[in-house]
């Protein structure tokens, strides 16, 4: 009988005091602490198949380091360790589970999960870090002063969804140019499942819970959202309780607004049928069961009777060995990353959602766009695919672990 399988967990190789080793993360969030493991750990774990047992590792081990030997104990030490931890397939794992999503289902809003990892808890440190972000360098210069120019909502904005610490000027660059118009009533979020998406938009009625106060999510709006899915939207609502895309912006908004706007929280997963090929023209096509919803999205905002305003939490490419590309990153791998962003943004700013679409995907999304499905998802929501898009920022920012991503704000007027 084989040892329990490795979850579908994060893998980065890192140097921990002074030695090689890989840290694990879960990515769905129900183990918060990380496990560093040594190259010899990590060859067990990456073995653990839900098949292979103890012999079949050794004889692994053996034949990949010309006969060395791996002893038994050895392995039962690590399997035992890992699944202590969490990260095992097992039901270990099956139980944190389960009382994560009791907690979480029982809650009437979502708790601010990032605050105190990616950004500061307290509400005062957390105005001034974000303060910081309209006047340092590279942001629009000042803060927002609070008084609207534009009597009018914003139609649709792109904020990147990247940390805090390395996109802060580009968050404010959109912030800027939203309060300039009008406060909304409601803002619809579409994030990404960066952990999950087997269904292709994740609802959630749960409220947002940040350190400046809970922004309240437009239940009638969620309902008539949820009415218009042929699958179960909130089969995988667990997911948001970690993702950061939408939170991110729940913050900003909050920083902006306080508590007086609503949202709609709605994460992107993916809308490829996994059974078809990346790279053939059928993926350069939406499937129809988003586009019926889209379509209803649209409608149902268009007929709201509220003001409303929809945001693309969406970062671009991700390029460089940490993102699985067998080349290192340079000048000339960053410069074709522009260029290719570039190509993709000007249908953005055109206002042409399937334009957009097919450029990302006419490489079959070779640059990992991360916020694909929820720019097109955003600018086939609005009431017009012909609006004026006007690109406010763009900057890339490097992956400590080998990598680069790049992102941008953008506002369609």
């Amino acid at each position: 009988m084989g040892l329990p399988a490795l979850r579908n967990v994060e893998a980065v190789p890192i140097e921990h005091n002074g030695a090689q080793m890989v840290c694990l993360r879960d990515p769905e969030g129900i183990v918060d602490q990380q496990v560093f493991l040594s190259p010899k750990a990590f060859f067990i774990a990456a073995h653990l198949d839900g098949a292979n047992d103890v012999t079949d590792i050794q004889y692994a081990y053996a034949r990949h380091f010309r006969g060395a030997l791996l002893m038994s104990e050895d392995i039962r030490k690590v399997v035992e360790s890992m699944d202590q931890s969490g990260f095992l397939d097992s039901e270990t794992f099956s139980a944190m589970r389960r009382q994560v999503l009791e907690t979480f289902t029982a809650a009437e809003a979502r708790a601010a999960y990032s605050a105190g990892r990616a950004y500061a808890e307290d509400a005062d440190a957390l105005r001034a870090q974000i303060d910081e972000f309209f006047v340092s360098k590279g942001g629009p210069g000042a803060k927002p002063d609070g008084r609207p120019k534009i009597d009018a909502p914003a139609a649709g904005l792109i904020v990147p969804h990247i940390d805090f610490t390395r996109g802060g000027h580009v968050y404010a660059h959109g912030y800027a140019r939203l309060a300039q118009h009008a406060r909304p009533d409601t803002v619809v979020v579409f994030g990404v499942a960066h952990s999950s998406g087997a269904t292709p938009f994740i609802l959630t009625r749960k409220h947002f819970d940040t350190p400046f106060g809970r922004v309240e999510t437009d239940q009638e709006l969620v309902d008539a959202l949820a009415g218009a899915c042929s699958w179960d939207p909130f089969a995988e609502e667990l997911t948001h309780r970690t993702e950061h895309s939408i939170e991110f912006q729940a913050v900003m908004l909050a920083y902006l607004y306080g508590t007086s706007v609503r949202i709609v929280p709605i994460l992107c997963g993916s809308f490829r049928d996994p059974s078809q090929p990346s790279d053939t023209m059928a993926a350069t096509e939406v499937p129809a069961a988003v586009e019926s919803f889209l379509d209803a999205c649209r409608d149902i905002l268009v007929s709201a009777r509220r003001s409303v305003t929809v945001i693309a939490s969406a970062d671009l490419a991700h390029v460089g060995p940490r993102f699985g590309d067998a080349f290192p990153v340079e000048d000339g791998v960053i410069r074709r990353v522009r260029s290719r962003d570039d190509e993709d943004l000007a249908f953005v700013a055109a206002g042409d959602a399937r334009g957009f679409y097919r450029s990302v995907m006419r490489d079959g999304n070779a640059r990992r766009v991360c916020g694909l499905y929820g720019i097109y998802s955003m600018l086939r929501s609005l009431d017009s695919e012909k609006r004026q898009g006007v690109l406010l920022a763009y900057d890339y920012a490097h992956d400590p672990a080998g990598g680069v991503v790049s992102f941008a704000s953008l506002m369609l007027e």
